[in-house]
């Protein structure tokens, strides 16, 4: 027991070592002077030269575009961020210009289909939509309506329409659950698709006594599920029984 506890004190006397050495040789000085952090950092970030101007700098000379811009689906989006850091360009503007993102792959690093996206984010497959296109050719980037109406709901809701496609409802088409205006498609936060509000939504095809094919999963509506509306348990993009 006593051999225990000394080689204890040992270890614990090292690590205490280091930690007194550590904070001499390797902790600024001026580390914890006014808050937990180096203070000598606030004067090395201040001495750093300015190379983002700001929103206001860039109305102060192109405010037709950026009233556009102000008033479309990109109004928060910062014009540095597609045109790049903007402090040169104001001190000289006719000798340093802003470059416009023309390269095919810029807009998919938003607009690109990823499955983490929040449902009706505007996506596209890069290489089936418009390939090798440059994106700005068909949309204004400060008013990045589309040119026509989306034709197909998997425009805006990729990773819906591509679950939905390898499930049991892939035949089903999506207006035939959702009622949706023609408004949702030019103003989708103003218009919502509704969806089934009761169980026998779903009874006319799952019901006991529906008329739709055989094989098709039957349950009797009076029982199951109590009173819950169908979607409530089963994800009806993918209605897989548990």
């Amino acid at each position: 027991m006593r051999q225990q506890i000394s080689r204890l004190s040992i270890v614990f006397g090292v690590l205490l070592l280091a930690l007194v050495l550590a904070r001499h040789f390797l902790i600024p000085k001026s580390f914890g002077k006014i808050g937990h952090y180096r203070a000598a950092a606030v004067d090395a970030i201040a001495a750093r030269k300015i190379k983002y101007a700001g929103h206001q700098a860039c109305a102060s000379c192109h405010e037709e575009i950026v009233k556009l811009h102000d008033d479309r689906r990109h109004r928060n989006v910062a014009c540095e961020v597609c045109h790049g850091p903007a402090a040169a360009h104001v001190e000289a503007p006719t000798e340093i210009r802003l470059p416009a993102p023309k390269q095919r792959g810029y807009c998919p690093l938003c607009h690109g289909y990823d499955p983490s996206r929040p449902t009706g984010f505007p996506q596209i497959d890069p290489v089936s939509h418009n390939p090798l296109k440059p994106c700005i050719t068909c949309h204004n980037p400060h008013a990045p309506e589309t040119p026509h109406t989306p034709e197909e709901c998997s425009a805006c809701h990729g990773e819906i329409a591509r679950t939905k496609a390898v499930s049991h409802h892939a035949l089903l088409p999506c207006t035939g659950c959702h009622e949706t205006q023609k408004q949702h498609k030019i103003t989708p936060q103003l218009s919502r698709p509704s969806k089934p509000a009761s169980r026998a939504f779903c009874g006319q095809c799952h019901g006991v006594d529906a008329s739709s094919p055989k094989e098709i999963p039957r349950v009797d509506l009076a029982t199951h599920g109590e009173r819950y509306v169908c979607w409530q348990c089963h994800y009806p993009h993918f209605p897989e029984l548990k």
